[in-house]
């Protein structure tokens, strides 16, 4: 094997290649579905502090059998090109994995926003989207883009009304971006949503007793050991819901300026809120602080959970890598390179495609909930609550009539009666959601022989989905 680590780029289409290889598609299909169909670059002017600063962008669309086409976008200095290009491909096949009517899209603008004030940094984005806008870049039926890595709720709020401000009679503009804060059109739950995918995509392996015999592990979620890599939006929420909700032990927390280590546990909040007024994880006062952070990717845990940057496993340290399980929180953490290595260990990897795509499932609910003009659960909750008090009642009456020796528990009515609100319908739909997709790559995982992981599994079902949209349109 070659010593030269692949780019991002390049590991994508190692991995897509993998997968075609044991597929039989159409005649120019494979290639079709493989490239890119357009980039755009777009390169502005904005004055800032006294005088002109120009700053480059793009957006990628990577394929339009179905549209509009979804993805985020990113605010780094290492957005590039083949960065953006080798997200939008991912977007592709996340999209047809957890089945959300999108092709793959995504978008990058070179800038470090810790540079630049608010009210700077919304000058930049108002730019940026009008770059975009008059391109039809950014459209509700064409291109709708979300958060990602540098942005988050405010930014979306921007873009979406540069938007409005352009398009005044559209009244769909609320859709042309998601992502929003709940309220200016967003959606309760969207904030946690790649997050609680993750938990659900956990959850989801661990009811699989053979996938979970498969990584070395057994019992639940439980009293696992888990290691997080970024603590941002992605990495706070998973390690958070699992360790309130599931009882995991999250042993270790990595961050740019290094990581802490407590084999009795850490408490996420607490390291969230120091990372939030320091900046950074050293110096908090409990625990082990590890100047070279990356090292706690080699340490003992049963979950690793890669929540930031691209290629932190790589060829250098994918040998030494102990957790028998990795869920890839982040784009592309694992190389074409070292997941090799790790396959070849027996180590089970999630893959990215699916198990941070509780995001953009999120934001397809968001998007069809700005098309229809009304918040989930507005027309039904108050119905569901007056059948469930028919039901209620009768029980009541039951209960009277039988004296001591039946009864209702004390908070049964209650928790029977309430109608589910807009973020339980957001939950059920995402947990629904991960459920389905999971079983369809396990399914094939299982059921061929020539599938030896999870990776190519998605890849397969992702990539023959694509291909059906591409054979009903006549192609």
């Amino acid at each position: 094997m070659s010593q030269r680590e692949p780019s991002f780029r390049e590991s994508v289409d190692i991995m897509f290649n993998r997968a075609v290889a044991l597929m039989d598609l159409a005649p120019g299909i494979e290639e079709k579905i493989r490239v890119c169909n357009a980039t755009y670059t777009v390169r502005f002017g904005v004055r800032l502090r006294g005088e002109m600063k120009t700053f480059t962008g793009y957006r990628s669309v990577h394929s339009e059998h179905m549209e509009p086409v979804k993805g985020g976008i990113r605010f780094a200095t290492s957005v590039n090109q083949n960065e953006v290009e080798a997200l939008a491909a991912l977007m592709t096949y996340k999209c047809a994995l957890v089945e959300t009517p999108f092709g793959g899209s995504k978008g990058g603008l070179c800038v470090d926003p810790r540079e630049w004030d608010e009210h700077e940094m919304e000058q930049i984005t108002r730019r940026f989207a009008y770059e975009l806008c008059k391109r039809d870049l950014i459209h509700p039926s064409q291109n709708v883009p979300a958060p990602d890595m540098g942005t988050g709720e405010r930014e979306m709020a921007w873009i979406a009304d540069q938007y409005r401000r352009m398009n005044t009679t559209d009244i769909n503009a609320n859709a042309c971006v998601t992502g929003k804060p709940a309220h200016a059109g967003g959606i309760q739950g969207r904030v946690e949503a790649t997050g609680r995918g993750v938990q659900y995509a956990l959850r989801e392996f661990f009811r699989h007793p053979d996938d979970v015999r498969a990584a070395g592990l057994d019992g639940s979620l439980d009293g696992k050991k888990v290691i997080v890599q970024g603590l941002g939006n992605v990495g706070y929420h998973a390690a958070k819901f699992l360790k309130e909700e599931d009882g995991s032990l999250v042993t270790g927390i990595i961050e740019r300026d290094g990581g802490v280590f407590d084999p009795d546990g850490i408490d996420v909040e607490a390291v969230h809120h120091w990372i939030v007024k320091h900046g950074g994880v050293k110096g908090y006062p409990t625990g082990t602080y590890v100047e070279n952070g990356t090292l706690l990717l080699e340490q003992d845990c049963d979950i690793l959970i890669p929540a930031a940057l691209e290629g932190v496993i790589n060829l250098e340290n994918a040998a030494r890598i102990k957790a028998p399980l990795i869920i890839e929180a982040a784009n592309g953490p694992v190389t074409a390179g070292a997941d090799e290595i790790l396959r070849e260990k027996g180590v089970v990897i999630i893959p990215d495609m699916y198990a941070n795509a509780g995001g953009v499932t999120v934001s397809y609910f968001e998007w069809v909930k700005n098309l229809s003009h009304i918040r989930f659960g507005r027309m039904q909750r108050r119905q569901e609550e007056a059948r469930h008090e028919l039901i209620v009642r009768e029980l009541e009456r039951l209960d009277e009539s039988m004296g001591d020796r039946w009864s209702l528990n004390g908070n049964f009515k209650e928790r029977y009666l309430r109608g589910a609100d807009e973020l339980e319908l957001v939950r059920s739909g995402l947990d629904d959601t991960m459920r389905t997709a999971y079983q369809s790559m396990s399914n094939v995982w299982h059921e061929r022989s020539d599938v030896e992981d999870l990776r190519t599994a998605a890849y397969l079902v992702s990539i023959d989905r694509v291909a059906q949209s591409y054979t009903a349109k006549g192609l």
